[in-house]
């Protein structure tokens, strides 16, 4: 019997993986990625429905961070843009021909040479309590130890359970998940993670956004581009069908205020935004890392994926946003969250982490 190709065989997704460089060729779309399980299967969605798309092979290029390799805490090392800058350099080098990532990695400025392509359709973005014995944040007993490598959950266990000890926390989604009923009784990871990695288990409660807002982008991948490239083909198909326009515009609001608020990861920052009626709502805070002190503002503005001039709403809103939080305060209770919108940053560029 002779084997037909059909048109449906022609656009099943063909994804690989490949730990050594790959070099260009036809046919071919290379997908930078960081080695990591959990980097891995984000990317292995993507590349699958890449491949899609464009009928084109994909292949996993798995790059090498700074973040990957240092057993330091993420401020020591400059924030999550550690995870970033190696995957950048690869895109830039023509090593890799797009790059993803968890957006709430990539650092706030813009990259010479790279644009956002395409965010696609968002995870959950709230956080995850993991705690032995299926107990919830609240059942926990008094100077139960809680891990975690994020500065702003830190801030917000600790104002919503002053008697916690907060003990701080690195390593892949395993590692920590280990510690669980070893050295410590709970530990925080992303609810989004954990899904993608099928730990659903794990998760013994699920904090509501309106008391624990996330990280700016939490749940949200970014799939990057050289500029170059944005309206070139098969580039620009491959974005369009991966780009959602409301976990865009809800993550790029998100964004806006923490570039304004000139805050990196070591900020407790927290924002969530979503798409409702026809307006874009945005609802932000800043939490003293002691969790004595929060702040928390919010305000919308109409917003409708048909009009041409939608993209600018998300960082207007951001901006809007990020002044009233300066307004009330956010620069003396967070220092880290900068001293005025459009400061200039030591360094002379924004925060999170090296580029």
């Amino acid at each position: 019997m002779t084997a037909r190709t059909t048109a449906a065989d022609a656009q099943a997704p063909r994804v690989r993986r490949s730990d050594a460089p790959v070099a260009a060729a036809p046919g071919l779309i290379r997908i930078g990625t960081r080695g990591s399980a959990l980097a891995v299967a984000q990317c292995t969605t993507v590349a699958r429905a890449v491949s899609a798309a464009t009928g084109l092979e994909a292949v996993l290029v798995i790059v090498t961070t700074q973040g990957d390799v240092s057993r330091a805490s993420l401020a020591q090392l400059g924030g999550t843009g550690v995870f970033v800058s190696a995957l950048r350099d690869a895109l830039l080098a023509g090593e890799c021909d797009l790059a993803v990532h968890s957006l709430k990695d990539l650092p706030t400025g813009p990259c010479p040479g790279i644009e956002i392509g395409a965010i696609p359709p968002r995870a959950d973005a709230r956080d995850a309590l993991c705690a032995r014995d299926g107990l919830t944040l609240e059942a926990l007993p008094a100077g139960a130890r809680v891990g975690t490598g994020s500065p702003r959950r830190a801030a917000q266990l600790r104002a919503r359970r002053s008697d916690l000890e907060v003990v701080d926390l690195r390593g892949n989604v395993d590692t920590r998940l280990a510690r669980v009923g070893a050295d410590l009784d709970a530990v925080v990871l992303a609810c989004a993670g954990l899904d993608r990695l099928g730990r659903q288990t794990a998760i013994t409660e699920r904090f509501p956004l309106a008391e624990a807002p996330a990280a700016p982008g939490q749940g949200a991948l970014a799939v990057e581009v050289r500029a170059d490239d944005l309206a070139r083909e098969p580039y620009a198909g491959a974005l369009a069908a991966l780009d959602d326009a409301e976990s865009h515009a809800s993550a790029l609001a998100e964004r806006a205020v923490l570039a304004t608020l000139e805050a990196g990861c070591a900020a407790p920052v927290g924002a969530t935004a979503r798409v409702e009626s026809g307006r874009l709502a945005l609802r932000a805070e800043v939490t003293s890392l002691d969790g004595a002190q929060r702040i928390v503002t919010e305000d919308a503005l109409p917003w409708d994926a048909a009009d041409p001039g939608h993209r600018r709403i998300p960082e207007r809103l951001g901006r809007l946003v990020a002044q009233s939080l300066f307004d009330q305060g956010a620069a003396m209770i967070a220092p880290r969250a900068g001293t005025a919108p459009g400061a200039e940053h030591p360094g002379g560029s924004r925060p999170g982490g090296p580029r």
